[in-house]
């Protein structure tokens, strides 16, 4: 659609480093636009995604100071891949590190996919932290949207692309995927982890967007990427999200109503359907939803960055 709004120009950091937040681990992060504009964290995706140029460039950077990092294990964050002491807590802990260690009150955060997890996780944990909430492709790591994606369901739209998902592991053990994946990715095989990390990450590189993109799913197979994206994403589905109850984030959703939110979704998200987002709003009402018609999971299409764009263009002044 012609009047859709697209990123911000590209931008460089005004500043970058790596924060010790841990004996084990050290965050990198960078800090972008307006030094004394409004603060903002970008949660990237994952978990073990890392972080992107891009990211920075949902935000006007005329009135935002723009916070990006790479969660632990993944991206410049060291040690590479680790999955000891990496947790969501600890993650959220990181972010209240980082926020102290810029000198920064409260800040608007934004996040996507297993982002949006994090940054509800962050906010019910510190809600007098939070500004606004801007949330794309809802996903609570519940285990009835991890079997969606990795077990059975996924799989009816994808199955030319399942058959090269399940292929590294034995009929026997196709009975839970994801137990199976973590067996190899965390095992003392070095070929058999890169094996099965790149059939990880490249089943969900690619059903990520409405239309196929090749480059996507190259990015996704390239070897470091892969190895800390499917290590880390099944350490933290073996473990339920390291979370008390299954339903944790929308059931504390009342520790954080009070916060301006805007949630966006894409109708044919296959990696973290609408019901999801909807079981949200139905949870959460005050929040505004706004549902992409034509779009999947990616931030990168046009409905979804026209539809962030506005919501941070709309909280930039707020």
């Amino acid at each position: 659609m012609p009047d859709r709004l697209s990123l911000f120009p590209p931008i460089e950091p005004f500043h970058a480093g790596m924060l010790r937040v841990s004996d084990i681990h050290e965050l990198y992060y960078e800090v972008s636009g307006k030094i004394d504009g409004k603060p903002a964290i970008v949660c990237h995706g994952g978990p073990g995604g890392g972080s992107t140029p891009s990211m920075r460039r949902y935000f006007d950077p005329e009135k935002y100071k723009i916070v990006v990092f790479d969660q632990r294990g993944c991206g410049k964050s060291a040690p590479h891949a680790e999955l000891r002491d990496n947790t969501t807590w600890a993650l959220v802990e990181d972010m209240e590190k980082l926020r102290r260690h810029l000198d920064i009150e409260r800040w608007q955060v934004f996040g996507g996919s297993w982002g949006s997890t994090l940054a509800l996780a962050y906010a019910q944990a510190h809600p007098e932290r939070v500004s606004e909430l801007i949330l794309r492709g809802i996903f609570t790591l519940r285990r009835d949207e991890l079997l969606w994606f990795y077990q059975e369901g996924a799989s009816w739209i994808y199955p030319d692309a399942w058959a090269d998902y399940v292929a590294p592991i034995p009929e026997d053990e196709r009975g839970d995927m994801i137990a199976a994946y973590y067996k190899r990715l965390t095992g003392d095989d070095r070929n058999e982890q890169l094996r099965a990390a790149k059939a990880w990450s490249v089943w969900e590189g690619g059903a990520v967007s409405l239309f196929p993109s090749e480059e996507r799913v190259q990015s996704f197979s390239a070897d470091a990427f892969a190895v800390a994206f499917a290590r880390i994403e099944c350490h933290y589905f073996v473990n339920r999200g390291f979370f008390e109850r299954d339903d944790q984030i929308i059931a504390n959703i009342d520790r954080v109503r009070h916060i301006p939110a805007v949630i966006v979704q894409g109708r044919y998200d296959v990696v973290t359907p609408m019901k999801t987002a909807w079981e949200m709003h139905r949870a959460w009402p005050e929040a505004d939803l706004r549902i992409i018609q034509d779009a999947g999971h990616a931030a990168s299409e046009p409905g979804i960055i026209d539809a962030l764009v506005r919501a941070t263009t709309a909280f930039a002044t707020r």
